[in-house]
């Protein structure tokens, strides 16, 4: 997987939108979700690609084996996005900016700050399954997910997940289409979603 984008980049901003729509479930089909109440996009890259790496048909996450380095990576394009971390020579050293208030964000630069500066593969290695639980856990909380505990072949402890809110996820997913356009003006497009859109295909 190639390291994230490094270079000094300008934030900017996105705000989430709310919908609804509903659906019944059918035996032997996959299930579907419906909206409850309003709930905006979550602002942090990794947040962002887990509720697209859920696929609505399948009702499951899909490219798991690569989920957590994809998500490592996310949180430190957020971390470079936010000037938490800055790339000094290919490696990345944590800046005197303010702590962000994502936790999970917080945590990964907590990491970087007790270890030093490291190259970004390294960072991008290291505990990305345990990456994966906490923005999974903090979906959870958002209320973004259902995450319903289940056993995998009745030993292996797993959870099921459900997106709560699919138009969510429809809107982030047309927005990374969007950025792609050849006709959109680079100068407009938001960073994150350029991140989202670019990101998948360097793990790929």
């Amino acid at each position: 997987m190639s390291k994230p984008v490094v270079t000094p980049l300008r934030r900017s901003g996105q705000s989430g939108q709310s919908g609804r729509s509903g659906s019944a479930r059918r035996p032997g089909r996959p299930r579907k979700t419906v909206a409850l109440g309003n709930a905006t996009a979550p602002d942090g890259i990794a947040a962002r690609l887990f509720l697209l790496s859920w696929d609505p048909a399948k009702g499951k996450l899909r490219g798991q084996a690569k989920l957590g380095k994809l998500l490592r990576a996310a949180v430190l394009v957020d971390l470079q996005l936010n000037g938490n971390v800055a790339d000094d020579n290919g490696r990345a050293r944590v800046t005197t900016a303010a702590a962000p208030t994502d936790p999970v964000q917080a945590a990964v630069l907590e990491e970087l700050r007790a270890v030093g500066p490291r190259r970004w593969r390294h960072w991008i290695d290291r505990r990305n399954h345990l990456t994966v639980w906490m923005v999974r856990d903090e979906l959870a909380r958002a209320q973004l997910i259902k995450v319903e505990p289940r056993r995998v072949l009745g030993i292996f402890p797993a959870g099921r997940i459900t997106v709560r809110h699919p138009l969510i996820r429809r809107q982030l997913l047309h927005a990374a289409h969007d950025t792609l356009r050849p006709s959109r003006v680079v100068s407009r497009v938001d960073l994150r979603d350029a991140s989202i859109a670019v990101l998948p295909a360097c793990g790929s």
